[in-house]
């Protein structure tokens, strides 16, 4: 199935995004509109930016996989501090 088959059911989700050059990115899908798709994307400590591509540009669009089951015993919480 191509991206653009794909798009509105990706949309809300953590995506990523591979360009024909090459290069990728990954966010949250917000929307796709104008020749366009809009992404949240993560830039450092609290800050985001919603970003825009241009649907010329991008050769995939791919929801991110589901973390695999933890295999064996459950870890006990912990607290990361």
């Amino acid at each position: 199935m191509n991206w653009q088959q794909k798009v509105w059911q990706l949309m809300g989700q953590p995506i990523g995004v591979s360009f024909k050059n090459g290069q990728g990115t990954s966010g949250v899908l917000c929307d796709a509109y104008g020749g366009q798709i809009y992404v949240m994307e993560y830039l450092y400590q609290a800050q985001f930016a919603l970003k825009h591509y241009d649907f010329h540009s991008i050769q995939d669009i791919n929801p991110f996989p589901h973390c695999p089951p933890q295999q064996g015993q459950q870890r006990p919480y912990q607290p990361l501090y």
